[in-house]
């Protein structure tokens, strides 16, 4: 560690040496022994009310860390959850005396830079905060620009404290690790892997940049969405100058109400927009908590504050569109194969646990009414074994999840009875995934029905092999037939009927794919009663019993013996 950060790990070993040792209790009453002790909701909300007071008085690194934990509910309990939400707007502004250096190193003097400044910030965040201002011309790149603009400036000398905590954080993880179950062991290391990642990339405003106006390209003929542009002339690594647009807060529901805002179809926009950054585009926002969202007096949703953002690669694209497709068609087994797929289940997980977990998840998404009993039993089923089966959180999935769960958050208050999986599912059809994903399994089952062709081309001359050898006495086959005449039926009949299922599924999925689901209604109807008659075949006695088959050697052999 450096000077800074041998200075600096007293004063926060003091913050949180009481909490660690009140945790160390709960798993040994008497530190080194005894039993563990039950924590109560109450308790852990104590505890996380004292635990944000410390990460508001140790300062940025800790108060982003404490925002991006909010959103990490695989490592803390609701209570902690609840409580650091409040991180995302109590955040204390830096003097302007401190700021205004920072500026005029990277611009020059404010009065040469703009035509005028307001000092007091318009927000502040725990890495920067925002300024209003105005500059003689409108900003470029827009149609609809103001000479009003929004100034991020990076909060003075953040860098070296926010190396310096770094540091501390990665000593102390091996210790804080002693102080946590093991089911959370994994995702508290991935979210240390994060959050240094995380925190350096929001400090680079020439990232942030690249990152905003990639993302501005993206929605340039989405007229539903308003992204700002950027002032290239006045824009640093520490100062990001942009057009400023104005609107009401997103959480607002009073004020959206006021105004006329349709408040379900501003939440469908919003899900679109994320549905299409992560799925489409690969580049996405992913602070979407209601201080970075606002609605214009046109009803054209805002974002706002870029620092955080990133990128999805292919492999995680096809797999968000497989969970969707799974979790639409309601397909417990496809929703859970996907999520170990993606690394975020364990593949050792009680899959009969987390089946109703994931049925108990889809039933509050679409707003059903779930009762209060079966929550409680698969609550209790989840307590009791999830050791087995810890949820974990790749790295390249951290951000993901954290936009999945704000963005629930704000279409539920813009719409407490928004069914996410509805909106999900038309998206992914208008955008012609779920036909992608249909024509996928038809070229899957056209390859086994190709399979099958040249399985059945290379079985004739294999079937003359073996006659040839009957014919010279070679294979003696002992079967016991009761009825010649009913056996070969039963084949010709299970024959026929297994061509004519192979026939109306492929005309089922290809219909379905390619017209409308109506015009696959026929052939799906027809192919579950040919699976009805199949099933009903092979339930019946083929009337045929047979014993091993030898040659003719093997039978003298055993004739010998």
């Amino acid at each position: 560690m450096n000077l800074r950060a041998y200075r600096r790990f007293p004063v926060v070993v003091y913050q949180f040496l009481p909490l660690l040792l009140a945790y160390a209790r709960d798993r040994r009453r008497f530190l080194l022994f005894g039993r563990a002790r039950r924590v109560d909701a109450e308790t852990r909300r104590r505890r996380a009310r004292k635990l944000l007071d410390s990460l508001l008085t140790l300062g940025p690194t800790f108060i982003k860390l404490g925002q991006i934990l909010s959103t990490r509910p695989d490592i803390l309990p609701p209570e902690y959850i609840d409580e650091f939400e409040q991180l995302q707007d109590r955040v204390p502004p830096a003097d302007w005396a401190d700021v205004r250096p920072v500026i005029e190193e990277d611009l020059g003097p404010v009065e040469d830079a703009f035509e005028s400044f307001d000092t007091d910030p318009i927000s502040g965040a725990s890495l920067g905060q925002v300024y209003t201002a105005t500059i003689p011309e409108p900003v470029e790149g827009s149609p609809d620009a103001r000479r009003e603009v929004a100034v991020k400036v990076r909060r003075p000398g953040i860098e070296s404290l926010v190396e310096a905590d770094l540091r501390i954080i990665q000593f102390s993880l091996p210790i804080l690790m002693r102080f946590i179950d093991q089911a959370r062991s994994f995702s508290m290391q991935t979210l240390a892997d994060e959050f240094s990642k995380t925190i350096r990339e929001e400090m680079d405003y020439e990232r942030e940049r690249g990152m905003l106006e990639e993302i501005r390209e993206n929605f340039r003929e989405e007229s539903a969405v308003r992204i700002p542009a950027v002032d290239g002339e006045r824009s640093t690594g520490r100062v990001l100058t942009m057009e400023y647009v104005p609107g009401t807060k997103i959480s607002d529901v009073e004020g959206l109400d006021e105004r006329g805002f349709d408040r379900t179809e501003l939440a469908e926009t919003l899900q679109r927009a994320y549905l299409k950054m992560l799925v489409t585009d690969g580049t996405f926002h992913a602070d979407p908590h209601p201080g970075n969202l606002a609605v214009q007096d046109d009803g054209r949703l805002v974002f706002y504050d870029f620092g955080m953002s990133g990128r999805v690669d292919a492999f995680v694209q096809d797999k968000i569109v497989d969970f969707y497709i799974a979790v639409a068609d309601q397909d417990i087994d496809a929703i859970l194969d996907t999520l170990i797929e993606l690394g975020t289940l364990s593949p050792e997980a009680d899959r009969e646990v987390m089946a109703d977990v994931m049925e108990l998840a889809i039933a509050d998404a679409r707003g059903e009414d779930i009762e209060q009993y079966r929550v409680q039993q698969i609550v209790e089923q989840v307590e009791d074994t999830i050791y087995e089966f810890p949820l974990r959180l790749p790295p390249n999935l951290a951000l993901v999840l954290r936009v999945a769960t704000v963005v629930e958050g704000v279409c539920v208050t813009l719409d407490p009875d928004f069914d996410f999986i509805d909106v999900a599912t038309d998206y992914l059809r208008q955008e012609g995934y779920v036909e992608a994903s249909i024509r996928e399994f038809v070229e899957e089952r056209t390859e086994e029905l190709n399979d099958a062709a040249r399985s059945a081309v290379r079985t004739p001359p294999k079937l003359e092999d073996a006659l040839d050898r009957i014919n010279r006495g070679d294979l003696e086959v002992e079967a016991t037939i009761d009825d010649e005449e009913a056996v070969f039926d039963t084949l010709a009949r299970r024959l026929v009927l297994g061509l004519l299922l192979t026939g109306t599924v492929l005309s089922t999925a290809i219909l379905y794919a390619f017209a409308t689901p109506v015009d696959a209604i026929a052939p799906g109807v027809g192919a579950a009663l040919v699976l009805v008659l199949l099933y009903r075949s092979f339930r019946e006695q083929s009337g045929i019993s047979a014993t091993p088959q030898f040659t003719r050697q093997e039978m003298r052999k055993r004739q010998d013996e």
